[in-house]
């Protein structure tokens, strides 16, 4: 069985969403981020860092395979449930497509939240540049402004149909509105939309 360490609303998030779209047994293991290691629940115990160096989540392991990074864990779980959608049944083009907007939110849109994140929280003290919230407001709007023109004005991302793009465009948009980015109506209302999906109430159960 799949087994997902995940934290809240973090990008785990998306992984348990799709695990929840794509029906696939599963078994979600809270982690504890930013505590002492020697919780057996926390990211840095070194039972959890064998699987995942780094000490993060979303970590994904399944009878042998170990994956550390969200888009990864997506794919493989869309792959594993190909009735589900999550990767549409599409031509080229549309895979395409599919593969742009994933690359643009990992490089462009989610940076500066994370470069937030990073110089509020994650970063030891001595690290963080208070100075760099500002540059992530002026680099989030811009990635917005692009990716307004690069969406279509429609349900879904891609295909005519809900696809882990969705899930990646939604949960972005849901962390920027909790780490307080100005975030358009258009982009409130898409990830009130996906919200609103069975799979998606269930995972935030799930996650707590």
């Amino acid at each position: 069985m799949i087994k997902l360490y995940g934290f809240g609303e973090s990008r785990s998030f998306r992984c348990l969403w799709a695990l929840e779209e794509a029906g696939l047994p599963y078994e979600y293991i809270s982690t504890k981020l930013r505590t002492d290691a020697a919780d057996p629940a926390s990211a840095q115990h070194p039972g959890y860092l064998q699987l995942n160096v780094q000490g993060k989540v979303p970590t994904l392991h399944n009878d042998g395979l170990v994956l550390t990074e969200s888009i990864a864990i997506l794919h493989y779980i869309a792959r594993c449930a190909p009735e589900s959608g999550l990767l549409p049944n599409a031509s080229m083009d549309v895979y395409a497509r599919l593969d742009e907007l994933t690359s643009f939110v990992l490089a462009e849109l989610e940076q500066p939240l994370w470069s937030k994140g990073k110089h509020t929280f994650a970063l030891p003290a001595e690290q963080r540049v208070p100075q760099m919230l500002e540059t992530a407001k002026f680099e989030f709007k811009k990635a917005v402004t692009t990716l307004d023109h690069m969406l279509p004005e429609s349900e879904f991302a891609v295909a005519d149909s809900f696809t882990l793009v969705d899930i990646l465009l939604a949960q972005t948009f849901n962390w920027a509105i909790r780490f307080q980015f100005e975030v358009p109506a258009r982009f409130v209302t898409l990830r009130d939309r996906h919200y609103k999906r069975p799979a998606a109430q269930r995972a935030l159960n799930v996650a707590g």
